[in-house]
């Protein structure tokens, strides 16, 4: 039986799909793009640590918490075929969503996902915002190292979040639900 042949899309996808990255590096498809990064510094990993631990002790809902779990969203306008590796993801414990997951599983239930800036932070600032809003994931909240600020996008529509709350390190912030909770930010500076 005959196949027809690949976009270069497709082959671009069946080849990042089998890509061996050295130890400690993550790679994503993002926009048709291989992007791999270098293991996160320990800023970078300090202000993940506040986020988890206070959405731990301090989220109405009991969480379950994946870093760096691999998240397929869905093809759309801005964003093709996406396999993204969000800093952190929150599910309802209840949901058990992690367990039994694909390396690469469906972003349906996830409740949130964080991203803290690095080298490329206009990706986590645009790009990234516009495929989980899409995926129609309720919360993105993004730590800007660069900007100093903390910014929560909810309400995804369309292929963008409709309701943007940035502060400034110092400044809390609240998560809706499910998580109903204030996150403090002064730790993040």
């Amino acid at each position: 039986m005959a196949h027809e042949p690949l976009s270069p899309e497709e082959l671009l996808l069946e080849g990042f799909l089998v890509l061996d990255t050295p130890e400690g590096y993550r790679a994503e498809f993002i926009e048709g793009d291989i992007v791999v990064k270098p293991p996160p510094d320990g800023d970078h990993e300090g202000c993940i640590s506040v986020v988890m631990r206070q959405v731990t002790r301090k989220s109405v809902t009991d969480m379950d918490v994946s870093g760096h779990k691999g998240l397929k969203l869905e093809r759309g306008s801005r964003c093709p075929k996406n396999h993204v590796i969000p800093d952190a993801t929150w599910a309802p414990r209840e949901r058990r969503l992690f367990r039994g997951a694909e390396p690469w599983m469906p972003a349906d239930g996830v409740a949130m996902v964080a991203e803290v800036t690095s080298l490329r932070a206009d990706r986590d600032r645009e790009v990234k915002r516009h495929c989980y809003a899409l995926a129609n994931i309720p919360l993105y909240l993004l730590v800007d190292r660069e900007r100093g600020s903390v910014t929560l996008f909810s309400e995804p529509g369309h292929d963008d979040y409709q309701q943007i709350v940035t502060m400034p390190f110092g400044k809390e912030i609240e998560l809706p639900e499910p998580f109903s909770m204030t996150l403090e930010t002064t730790d993040l500076a």
